[in-house]
């Protein structure tokens, strides 16, 4: 549209609109934005790309103005999926805010859960009261979590383009990647595993080698995967110099992960200011000068052959690292060594006997810890950690009482995708689903 006749629409200053038509993309709104096309001087088409659109990457709506085949402009409107969750964290436990924080980035969920522990512990005062274990563990989750998050972004990022071998293959990888999950913590997604003061229990037995067996497997795995794709003319022509995004523009809207380090610059969070213990790790910072969709995708290539040198390091300080996997504060500490009993219903005999035999007193603070929960002193805390979609922050206030006052998220998918005008207006609608993929936004964490 005509930059006299259309003032693009701002939520929060609508009536500040000088001159102009406003257009909002909020919803019921079709009929206008159509209007305004047809009064316009020049022709072209606008149509909606989603919510329901089997290449947005997730519930998202994308209004385009083309001309022929060339994006004039994109405008990103989201919003339908809206959960709710940080609110609902408001209603619950410190300990209980895990359960809806890990389904925010419902494919980084161990990310979700870390960054708001860390928040809590920063608030609580015992981020060095963390047991080593414990550490390790978060760190090959964390690592694990995020090999099998990046084979999700290229497996769709495959079929987006019209790859369904890729698709198939990368989603195969991730279901081994989750079945290590299913075994540690019990669940294949939303775990809610990590939590204030450690994780919940301990690695089972046969974790381990079930571990090794999956790091034997991977990066012969992660080879197929780049013969398909790294030399393939197709996917080469409509990924190489497409939806073109340079450290200028990443800086200037605040764009993280591996776009960012697409352009050369190896920030990320786990050297720059490190968290669990990643100091200690020996990896590289995987980076491209491509700037465009191609290097994207280079970058989490490489970030999952990183990602495996990890785990195999954690498993090898997990060998001597013996001890609890909660912290040792017992009006903080949820207990954290299970078991199961014979029936697979519920716990042990022995387990409850532990519980409820000790003394009352003992029995008594037990029922208030999981029911009322811990206090957290009064304040707030800021704590990043380096998802796989970028840089992923909880920023946690208490008010002195067992719940979270607020608790809000800086998702990296949410500001990342304000980048889609800028990597797609000028160039083909084709170009949008590359560079939409690119960005790979998963939309629980934008509409938390």
């Amino acid at each position: 549209m005509s930059s006299t006749k259309y003032t693009e629409y701002d939520a929060y200053a609508a009536e500040e609109a000088a001159e102009g038509t406003v257009y909002d993309v909020g919803g019921q709104d079709w009929d206008r934005v159509v209007a305004g096309a047809r009064d316009a001087d020049d022709e072209r088409l606008v149509i909606n790309m989603g919510p329901q659109h089997p290449s947005t990457h997730g519930v998202l709506r994308l209004i385009l103005t083309l001309d022929g085949e060339t994006v004039n402009e994109a405008r990103v409107n989201i919003g339908y999926l809206h959960t709710g969750i940080e609110k609902n964290m408001e209603f619950r436990t410190w300990t209980q805010g895990t359960t809806f924080c890990t389904r925010m980035d419902y494919l980084a969920p161990l990310f979700n859960e870390t960054a708001y522990c860390l928040s809590v512990e920063r608030l609580l005062g015992i981020e060095d009261q963390i047991p080593e274990r414990a550490q390790i563990i978060r760190v090959m989750m964390m690592e694990l979590n995020r090999i099998s998050s990046h084979l999700v972004a290229i497996a769709t990022f495959g079929l987006e383009l019209g790859a369904t071998t890729v698709m198939l293959n990368g989603f195969l990888e991730r279901e081994y990647t989750l079945d290590l999950f299913e075994e540690i913590t019990g669940l294949r997604m939303n775990h809610a595993y990590i939590r204030p003061g450690g994780v919940a229990q301990d690695l089972p037995s046969g974790a381990a080698s079930k571990i090794r067996d999956y790091l034997d497997r991977m990066p012969n795995r992660v080879e197929a995967l780049r013969k398909l794709m790294d030399q393939n003319p197709v996917f080469v022509a409509r990924t190489k110099d497409v939806a073109y995004l340079d450290l200028t523009g990443c800086m200037a809207l605040g764009v993280t992960g591996p776009v960012l380090r697409s352009t050369g610059l190896p920030w990320d969070l786990r050297k720059s200011q490190p968290y669990c213990g990643y100091e200690n790790y020996d990896f590289e910072v995987p980076t491209q000068d491509t700037c465009d969709v191609y290097g994207r995708y280079l970058v989490r290539m490489d970030e999952i052959e990183e990602s495996l040198k990890i785990v195999e390091q954690c498993l090898d300080r997990l060998r001597t690292a013996k001890g609890p996997v909660m912290v040792e504060d017992k009006k903080i500490g949820w207990p954290a060594q299970l078991a199961m009993g014979a029936d697979g219903l519920g716990n042990s005999p022995r387990h409850i006997a532990h519980i409820m035999g000790t003394s009352m007193e003992a029995l008594i603070h037990h029922f208030k810890l999981v029911t009322e929960g811990f206090r957290v002193p009064a304040g707030q805390a800021y704590v990043p950690i380096e998802s796989p979609r970028g840089e992923l922050a909880a920023h946690v206030v208490s008010d002195g009482g067992t719940r979270p006052f607020r608790a809000h998220f800086r998702d990296p998918s949410f500001v990342n995708l304000q980048a889609t005008p800028a990597m797609s207006e000028g160039g083909m609608v084709a170009d949008i689903i590359a560079a939409v993929a690119s960005i790979d936004p998963v939309m629980g964490g934008v509409d938390r």
